[in-house]
C-alpha cells in the first residue's frame, strides 16, 4: 500500500511539473506552436512519458487552464458574498495585483486568448465561456452597488463591466511590454471608483 501511494504522489508530481512546463511554453509560442516533442523536453520527460500522463496537447491545454482557475478561486473565493458588491469590484483590483507577481500566467491568458479568437482553437469555448461569465459576474457586482446607491448616476452596470474586462485585457498587454511604467492595479481601481460614489475597501 505504501508504494502504491507512493507511486501516485509521484506521479501527481510529474503531472504538475509537465503542466508548469507546459504552462511556460504556451506562453512564450502559444498552444499551436507548441510541440509535443517541445513540451515533453521542457518537461523533462520523454513524448511517450508525457503521453502516458495527458493522452494529447488538447488535454495538456486543459490542464493547464483548469490549473490556473483553481489558483485564482482558492486565492479569491468567497468575494461576491458582499451584498454592496464593492467587496467583489475590490477583489479584481486585488488579482490585478497578483498578476503583477506571476507574469508567465499573464502572458499565458494573452497569448492563448488571441489564438482562441479562430473557432477551431481548442480553447475557443474556454475563452467565450470566461469572458461572458466575468462580464456577467462583473455586471452583478456592480448592480448590487447600484441597489445599495453607490453607484454613479447613469452607469450602465452590464456596459460598464464589458468596459471593465476590455481595460483589464488591455493592461495585462500593456504591462507585459513595459512593466515599468503600467500599474495595473492602481488603474482599474481608478477607473472602478470613477463609477462609485465611495471609495473601494482595502
Amino acid at each position: 500500500m505504501a508504494g502504491r501511494e507512493g507511486g501516485y504522489a509521484s506521479g501527481r508530481l510529474r503531472r504538475e511539473r509537465i503542466i508548469t512546463a507546459a504552462t511556460e511554453l504556451f506562453a512564450r509560442v502559444g498552444y499551436r506552436h507548441a510541440t509535443i516533442l517541445e513540451l515533453a523536453e521542457a518537461a523533462g520527460i520523454s513524448r511517450t512519458g508525457l503521453l502516458h500522463h495527458f493522452g494529447s496537447k488538447e488535454a495538456l491545454l486543459k490542464a493547464v487552464l483548469e490549473r490556473r482557475d483553481a489558483e485564482d478561486a482558492a486565492r479569491f473565493t468567497g468575494a461576491d458574498t458582499d451584498e454592496t458588491g464593492l467587496g467583489a469590484l475590490a477583489t479584481l483590483v486585488e488579482l490585478a495585483r497578483h498578476n503583477a507577481e506571476r507574469p508567465h500566467l499573464v502572458a499565458l491568458f494573452a497569448v492563448l486568448s488571441a489564438e482562441a479568437s479562430d473557432p477551431d482553437h481548442p480553447a475557443h469555448e474556454y475563452f467565450v465561456d470566461r469572458y461572458r461569465g466575468t462580464v456577467a459576474d462583473i455586471a452583478a457586482s456592480l448592480t448590487r452597488a447600484k441597489a445599495s446607491g453607490l453607484l454613479a448616476r447613469g452607469v450602465d452596470p452590464a456596459g460598464q463591466a464589458r468596459t471593465l474586462v476590455a481595460l483589464m485585457d488591455g493592461l495585462q498587454v500593456q504591462w507585459l511590454l513595459s512593466p515599468a511604467d503600467v500599474d495595473m492595479a492602481g488603474t482599474l481601481r481608478a477607473q472602478i471608483e470613477r463609477v462609485l460614489t465611495v471609495p473601494l475597501p482595502g
